[in-house]
């Protein structure tokens, strides 16, 4: 008996081993560059108290994730693609102009953020974006999906660094805790665009869109869903964990004196103080996970697009078998790297501003996921539960209405 048990779990572990990437890459990665400023300048804005919303978002991140994942897994098809056949070209047309728009912001944030991790060093934004181009568009151009994805998941670990130099700081854990699980909300047009920017960073509309092509591209099936399930959920919980530090350490270098910060540079340097390892450690993880995700957003955006509109896609064929994917892609490095070495750019703003705009286009895409996944001729039994469908509901209806609210308080206070 104990020994069929045994079998059993290394059984699923073995298979848990073999679907594991598409789940903890696209979940871990949303801490990116325009994450880790916003989580950053939440944190010394405004301490400890923006730390409740992440059980909230964390709950609505892995039902959107798994939603997104299954619907992969049993179709084979990407969410892109589903939108085209379900709704028609003219509604996909519309959603990859917006999605693209979006995801260029996203991408110059990326960028923008290797920029500021480097010239923390005393390297040029001339030097360093254009080696980080080079690189990224090397890795995918010249790879393949399994070993892409094996760099992915070692980029992953890095983010540890986040979780030790919040330790460091040595906050008030009793203060952060209790703020964690008590909700408070202003009607302040700052403090709402930092939770419309919160929602958006951890929820992005990308990752709705490279998750369930990534799971596509690996092959997982139905049969293996119950163990991509769990990796889906073990990557959403470790992005909460990371932002908790994040906004933790800055709360606690900026607890005598919260501001509105600049950077996720200025903030690292605002470590200093706590030791030049905490400085460190807060520097190399912007500077992983803008790399990082200077990967992921325009392979996904290039993923999104080609399915949308029927093209051929993916790293796994040659640039012959799909020019448009490996053209769209090289154009979205360059144009992103490109914008951030414009002298006298206004990096901060437009970081903010692609978190923003990912916060007000999460509902619409949503939406669509949530009228696919119940139809039964696309997903049979494998359609969503009930709690599912509250949650994503209920996610939808309060994006909306955080983005009415600061709409409303921009037009009465425009200054």
């Amino acid at each position: 008996m104990i020994r069929e048990k045994f079998a059993r779990l290394k059984h699923h572990f073995v298979i848990f081993l073999a679907v594991m990437g598409p789940g903890i890459i696209t979940a871990v990665v949303d801490n990116d560059s325009g994450g880790i400023y916003t989580y950053s300048q939440a944190g010394a804005r405004w301490g400890y108290l923006p730390l409740w919303t992440l059980l909230p978002i964390t709950i609505a991140l892995i039902v959107s994730q798994e939603m997104c994942s299954r619907m992969g897994a049993v179709t084979g098809k990407g969410l892109s693609d589903l939108i085209r056949e379900e709704f028609g070209l003219r509604i996909t047309f519309g959603i990859m102009i917006l999605l693209l728009l979006a995801n260029l912001t996203n991408i110059i944030a990326e960028f923008a953020g290797v920029a500021t991790a480097l010239d923390l060093f005393g390297v040029s934004k001339f030097i360093s974006v254009p080696l980080a181009g080079a690189l990224v568009w090397f890795l995918a151009v010249k790879g393949n999906y399994r070993s892409v994805e094996k760099i992915f998941l070692f980029a992953c670990v890095i983010y540890v660094t986040y979780v030790v130099a919040g330790v460091l700081v040595k906050p008030n854990w009793g203060e952060a805790l209790i703020y964690s699980v008590r909700p408070k909300l202003m009607l302040d047009s700052g403090y709402i665009t930092m939770l419309i920017a919160m929602v958006g960073t951890t929820i992005a509309p990308w990752m709705q869109f490279y998750q369930q092509a990534a799971v596509v591209e690996k092959g997982i099936t139905a049969k293996e869903f119950r163990e991509s399930r769990i990796e889906v959920i073990v990557g959403c919980l470790g992005t909460a964990v990371i932002a908790f530090f994040i906004i933790v350490a800055c709360a606690g270098a900026y607890r005598d004196n919260p501001t509105d910060i600049t950077s996720a540079g200025q903030a690292a340097e605002a470590l200093k103080p706590f030791g030049a390892y905490t400085f460190l450690l807060f520097s190399a993880g912007l500077l992983n996970a803008s790399v990082f995700a200077a990967c992921i957003l325009p392979l996904s955006t290039a993923y999104s697009v080609c399915e949308g509109l029927g093209f051929e896609s993916g790293v796994n064929k040659s640039w012959k078998e799909a020019p448009i994917f490996y053209w769209l892609y090289t154009l979205l490095i360059v144009v992103g790297g490109g914008i951030v070495i414009i002298p006298n750019f206004p990096l901060v703003q437009m970081i903010l501003l692609s978190q923003v705009l990912n916060g007000m286009l999460l509902p619409f895409i949503l939406i669509f996921m949530i009228l696919l996944i119940n139809k039964h001729h696309l997903m049979g039994e494998w359609r969503n539960p009930r709690p599912y469908n509250v949650v994503a509901w209920l996610t939808v209806i309060i994006v909306i209405g955080m983005t009415l609210a600061l709409t409303g308080l921009t037009i009465r206070n425009p200054t």
